[in-house]
C-alpha cells in the first residue's frame, strides 16, 4: 500500500478529511479498491471492515448507504426505514452527477451538495474501517464514530432484520 499520486478528487478528500481532523491518511490500493473484495485483499483486512459506498436514487435525491462489505442493502428495508414508496440502485451518472466521484471511488465526504448517509451499524463490530477516498483505488483509514461525525450520518441496519422508521426532515434522504 502506498501513498496515492496527486489524482485531483483524491487530493480533495485528503484535504477535506485532515480539515475535519479525520486521524487517517488517504493510501492506494495498487491493485484497486473498486469492489469490496478487492479493497479488503489489497489491504488485508476482513471484508466486513470495508465501507461500501452505495448511491441510491430516492425519488430523484441520492441517498448514501455506507455498509459493510460483507452486507448486502436491503433496499425494501431501507425504503421501509426511510418512509417512502422504494429505494433504488442510482445509475452510474446519477452517482457522477450528485457526488463527482465515480463508482468503485465514492467517498462518504466532498460531495458537491449534502447527500443524506445512512451508516451500516455492522462496520461499528471493526476498531477500523477503511472507505473509499474519491477514485477506485484511494481509501483511508477511519472508525465507525468518525465515520458518523465525517458524514452526519444515521446509524441503522441496512441488512436483515425489523428497523424502525427514520424521522428526516422535509427535504432531506437519512440525514
Amino acid at each position: 500500500m502506498t501513498r496515492p499520486a496527486a489524482h485531483p478528487r483524491v487530493a480533495a478528500i485528503a484535504g477535506l478529511l485532515a480539515a475535519a481532523g479525520a486521524a487517517g491518511e488517504v493510501r492506494e490500493v495498487p491493485a484497486g479498491a473498486r469492489t469490496a473484495a478487492d479493497a479488503a485483499a489489497g489491504l488485508g483486512v476482513p471484508v466486513g471492515a470495508i465501507a461500501s459506498s452505495l448511491v441510491f436514487d430516492v425519488g430523484g435525491l441520492p441517498l448514501l448507504v455506507l455498509t459493510s462489505g460483507a452486507h448486502r442493502v436491503d433496499t425494501a428495508k431501507v425504503a421501509t426505514l426511510l418512509g417512502v414508496p422504494r429505494v433504488e440502485r442510482a445509475s452510474a451518472d446519477f452517482v457522477r452527477a450528485h457526488t463527482g466521484q465515480p463508482i468503485g471511488g465514492v467517498a462518504p465526504i466532498g460531495h458537491p451538495e449534502p447527500i443524506g448517509t445512512l451508516v451500516d451499524v455492522e462496520l461499528a463490530r471493526h476498531e477500523r474501517v477503511w472507505a473509499a477516498a474519491g477514485h477506485p483505488s484511494a481509501v483511508f483509514p477511519t472508525t465507525y464514530d468518525e465515520l458518523l461525525r465525517l458524514t452526519g450520518g444515521t446509524a441503522a441496519e441496512v441488512g436483515d432484520g425489523p428497523q424502525e422508521t427514520l424521522q428526516t426532515p422535509a427535504g432531506a434522504v437519512g440525514q
